[in-house]
């Protein structure tokens, strides 16, 4: 019980890191935009499917994982 705080600060750290990773990236990586996302606009209505960039999310998630593992 005494680990769940600290696991809680440690996880809205890295939280934080990733958004502020993600705004000054998205500036020179622009994320979410990459070809093959899908994007239909009719009128007002817009809606956004972000396939290629959860893929490439995934493989990159996926790496980092198996290389921390790997080396553990």
């Amino acid at each position: 019980m005494p680990n769940i705080p600290k696991l809680l600060i440690t996880v809205g750290i890295i939280l934080v890191v990733i958004g502020l990773l993600w705004q000054v990236g998205g500036r020179f990586f622009p994320i979410g935009k990459l070809p093959g996302d899908i994007l239909f606009k009719k009128g007002n209505t817009t809606i956004y499917f972000p396939i290629v960039t959860s893929i490439v999310l995934s493989v990159v998630i996926s790496l980092i994982l198996y290389f921390i593992g790997r080396f553990r």
